[in-house]
């Protein structure tokens, strides 16, 4: 199974650099994933449909916490309908786009990886993994509703189902923390195996329906899900109808089992469920837009579903577990029957198509098919399952809890002659023949048909062959209801004259009366339609917390540091020196100096943070600021720690860098034009911080009682980490975890300081040396035979440099980069490592901007930054997954040492692979801060050095200053 997922991974990596190649056939690669998820999920029926397969790896074992992952009857159901309608949808791209669709790669990656979250999520076993692929695909579906980002509509969609669903996601989390806690375990399987049970547990459990019913858009968070049609039709047919809603319904049918009798759970899925049911097919009767249609459609079925689904007891569960799969199948038929008519004509509306039906006699026949499914007519599996949900209602109707089954009962039946009703007015709509309307002209269909028809027919096979499919669904329906004496019925496509029979006699007839009085209906709905809705009511929503946060950010971000400073530095002192009063007494152990030399370092420190107060100018500053964290280095070589020491020292030298890069932006001189006010009250506030953050050094120091861990530590490095750097060690051995998480971090803060400066484009714009206009730079304009350039002529560049200045940069950086390899390798035995090491490198590449600005830049590193930032990113995370896969915990490092020829007795341990990872994600940031602080700073300047001056916009004051 992890191979599995492991697959879909690769691929979904590898199909954007094929798309070049191949074109729209790469979405054939792309099915191959989840084809071999199909196959592998058949392979496992036996075992999943009795007993059921796990595979588990040991994550933090001092949490019990495990990448456990189990396939039994339920999600061996779940399992094929994502990965068998995933392969068929992908397949049908390959017709659906054209060859000149904007990100095609990266559309085929996206619905690839968001397949095998899916798939995960469906046979995951630890609550913790079950979480992460759940907001996984929720990121997966953001981006694929928002495919096309250049229509505000998309942008819109895909913003209102992220909000929603990750809303309803992160109280899921919650709850799923505290029902593990009270369990006391995260095994899905063994939570439901032995439900615990108290008011931790009601909550927690309410908290995961919130989370189950915003993914699977049950009212009122449906709202989500019709405005998601602005995505292109192959995700509507799969997240929408086989896929991403269907993760709610899972969740609830497997947790149905343990909590169905809890108080307040039937009650809650049985009126949302039949409001489902009721408000998805009324508003399904407006639409004039046929995806729209489906879409709300989709709606009430999905308020079916969690009905049928959750209930609990073994018949309606029977009938929930096969409405899910001919749910799988009919709607996303009737998705892509929409899509190709909407490729093959241009519209979806179902006012402009007529006569479709005689020119596309056997799309009109798989629609049908589908049409008949939803419905709920014989032979079609949907028949076969909404017969089996009302046979298990009017069986409870008998048992405890009559009451709401009676409302579910009287719910469904109304649902189900909405269903009958839009159904007809789809195909009406889509195929029928319109008075007054100019017949359509499809175009050739050129395969789109093809998968269509697969689903379709498997609709009607899956009725046909009822005692078949009964051989997997009846042990599914075992899994998601409660145990207890009450078997779990046999599934059949005729039970007699029934009950539920005459009851879906009585929806058809209803239905097809419903569709002959639409003229009536339309014209009620146009009176009903001014009622609040869910829409209007997020809208309402979203825009109060605009302006609520327009009115807050107003009061607080006043563009004033010294406001900012303020109360930051209020709040520290005032809970600082609160915890010191409330907390003591306290113990003080101070001591002068360790040796006689931190003495005058310590001096020179105090006289540059001194002087800071004073500076006239900003850059004088800077390096006194500097001049501090230097001596903060040097103290770091008197107690020995020579690696802390070289960072510290590669830190405050990038650090300003970025200083000198950010002041060109700002007036030279500090206070020139606002005046600094209170000086004294300033000083005194400055003076009363400092000395609290004095108080709080001491007295953390001083508080210790415990015994340090600090004298085992190089201990566990060596015989651990097999490395004699303490630092190095615990960064990508020890504590990876730590580092891996803060890598992730810098590359949030890179991203965001991006984003803050570029305006346009986020694209890597550098110059290129050979770009530029001049014939000694540029091979093509140079005499054949005349020696290549060494040092290109200052004419040939946007700015003045100095030549002397570049002939130092061009001897020095080669070498230094040379210096960060080696202390990248050398580190996990001597000072450096990968975060030293990429510092190096990024003096290196700040010398060369400096010395030649972006076009030297641009020739020193041709690569993207954001490239180099997630590969250094993906391949420390690759390294902390690969040792799972051979049984080891992760970021387990492997230790390898031989002789080898020439370069004599080596050492290598696996863990170097991290640090590298740490050196590209460090010259990734620093390239990213040289470009945004450096080469775009310098683009903008330039272009504001265009902008006209007041001298020549007369009479305009605004203009004052602009050029400055």
């Amino acid at each position: 199974m992890v191979t599995v997922l492991v697959a879909f991974a690769v691929v979904a990596l590898v199909v954007p650099a094929l798309t070049p190649l191949l074109g729209r056939r790469v979405f054939y690669v792309a099915a191959l994933a989840p084809a071999a998820a199909a196959v592998l999920t058949l392979a496992q029926t036996d075992r999943a449909l009795h007993g059921g397969v796990s595979e588990s790896f040991t994550w933090i074992p001092q949490l019990d916490l495990s990448i456990a992952f189990r396939v039994d009857a339920l999600s061996w159901v779940l399992a094929l309908v994502v990965s068998v309608v995933g392969a068929l949808v992908l397949v049908y791209c390959a017709s659906y786009f054209g060859p000149d669709e904007p990100g095609l790669g990266r559309f085929a990656g996206v619905l690839t990886a968001f397949a095998g979250s899916m798939y995960g999520l469906v046979i995951a076993d630890d609550v913790i993994v079950l979480f992460v692929l759940w907001e996984a695909t929720t990121v997966f579906s953001y981006l694929l509703i928002g495919h096309d980002a250049a229509k505000r509509a998309s942008r819109a969609a895909a913003m209102q189902a992220l909000v929603v669903t990750t809303a309803g996601g992160l109280a899921m989390l919650a709850g799923l923390v505290m029902l593990s806690v009270t369990a006391g375990t995260t095994r899905l399987s063994a939570i439901i195996a032995e439900a615990p049970t108290g008011t931790i547990v009601t909550v927690s459990v309410v908290l995961i329906l919130a989370g189950a019913l915003t993914k699977s858009a049950i009212v009122p968070f449906h709202f989500w899900l019709p405005a998601a049609m602005a995505a292109p039709t192959p995700v509507s047919a799969y997240l929408h109808a086989a896929a991403m809603v269907k993760a709610g319904i899972y969740l609830v049918a497997r947790l149905a089992p343990a909590f169905a009798l809890l108080e307040g759970w039937r009650e809650t899925i049985t009126v949302l469920g039949v409001l489902g049911m009721v408000i998805g097919g009324y508003r399904a009767l407006r639409q004039t837009d046929l995806k729209l249609l489906l879409a709300y459609g989709t709606v009430a079925q999905l308020g079916f579903l969690v009905l049928a689904a959750g209930w609990g007891t073994p018949a309606i569960a029977l009938g929930g577990v096969a409405l899910l799969v001919a749910h799988a199948t009919f709607k996303s038929t009737l998705f892509l029957v929409v899509g190709t008519i909407d490729h093959v004509t241009g519209t979806r509306d179902l006012g402009a198509l007529s006569g479709l039906g005689r020119k596309m006699p056997w799309l009109t026949t798989v629609a049908v098919l589908a049409l008949v499914s939803m419905a709920g007519i014989p032979p079609t599996i949907g028949f076969v399952a909404k017969e089996a949900v009302l046979t298990g209602f009017i069986e409870a109707l008998h048992g405890p809890g009559s009451g709401w089954a009676w409302f579910a009962l009287v719910g469904i039946t109304v649902g189900s002659i909405l269903t009958v009703a839009y159904s007809l007015r789809f195909l009406w709509g889509a195929f029928g023949t319109k008075p007054g309307v100019e017949p359509t002209e499809p175009h050739a269909l050129h395969g789109l048909g093809v998968v269509p028809s697969i689903l379709g027919l498997a609709g009607l096979a899956l009725g046909l062959f009822t005692p078949v499919v009964a051989h997997g669904i009846e042990p599914a329906a075992t899994a998601a209801s409660m145990s207890g004496a009450e078997a779990v019925p046999h599934l059949a496509l005729w039970h007699g004259l029934e009950p539920a029979l005459g009851i879906s006699a009585i929806t058809l007839l209803g239905g097809l009366a419903l569709f002959a009085a639409r003229s009536r209906v339309e014209a009620l709905q146009h009176r009903l339609a001014g009622f609040p809705s869910a829409a209007n009511t997020y809208r309402h929503v979203m825009r109060g917390l605009d302006r609520g946060a327009t009115a807050i950010t107003a009061g607080l971000q006043r563009g004033s540091l010294p406001y900012y400073l303020t109360v930051i530095l209020s709040v520290f002192v005032a809970g600082a020196l609160a915890n010191l009063v409330l907390g003591g007494p306290w113990q003080f152990s101070i001591r002068f100096a360790d040796s006689w030399g931190q003495i005058p370092v310590v001096l020179v420190m105090s006289v540059a943070a001194i002087a800071v107060t004073t500076a006239k100018t900003r850059f004088a500053a800077a390096v006194l600021v500097g001049v501090t964290g230097y001596g903060m280095s040097v103290l770091f070589v008197l107690h020995g720690a020579v690696d802390l020491a070289l960072t510290q020292l590669v830190v405050e030298t990038v650090t300003l860098i970025a200083f000198v890069l950010v002041l060109r932006r700002l007036p030279p001189r500090i206070a020139t034009a606002n005046p600094s006010r209170f000086r004294l009250l300033r000083a005194l506030f400055a003076a009363l911080a400092g000395v609290t953050l004095a108080i709080v050094v001491i007295v953390a120091a001083s508080a210790r009682t415990a015994e340090p861990i600090w004298p085992d530590i190089p201990a566990l490095t060596s015989s651990f980490g097999h490395g004699l750097n303490v630092v190095n060690v615990a960064l990508v051995d020890l504590r990876g975890w730590d580092t891996l998480g803060e890598l992730t971090v810098v590359v949030a803060a890179a991203t965001g300081v991006a984003s803050l400066i570029f305006v346009n484009s986020r694209e890597d714009t550098l110059p290129r040396l050979r770009d530029l206009a001049n014939d000694v730079t540029n091979d093509k304009h140079r005499p054949d035979g005349e020696p290549r350039a060494w040092l290109p002529t200052s004419a040939a560049l946007p700015t003045g440099r100095s030549a002397l200045l570049d002939v130092v940069v061009r001897l020095l950086f080669h070498g230094l980069i040379v210096l960060s390899v080696y202390l990248l390798f050398a580190g996990h035995n001597a000072a450096g490592g990968g975060f030293a090491g990429g510092l190096v490198a990024g003096i290196a590449l700040a010398a060369r901007y400096l010395a030649g600005g972006p076009a030297e830049l641009g020739a020193a590193a041709p690569v993207r930054a954001g490239r180099l930032l997630g590969l250094g990113v993906a391949t420390a995370a690759v390294t902390a997954i690969v040792p799972l896969f051979f049984g080891r915990e992760a970021l387990y490092s492997e230790f390898f040492e031989a002789t080898v020829p020439v370069l004599g007795h080596v050492e290598f341990v696996t863990a170097t692979f991290f640090d590298i990872g740490v050196y590209l994600v460090v010259v990734g940031l620093v390239l990213d801060v040289l470009r945004s602080l450096g080469a775009e700073v310098d683009r903008q300047r330039l272009e504001d050095s265009r902008v006209p001056t007041n001298d020549t916009i007369e009479g305009n004051p605004e203009q004052e200053g602009v050029t400055a």
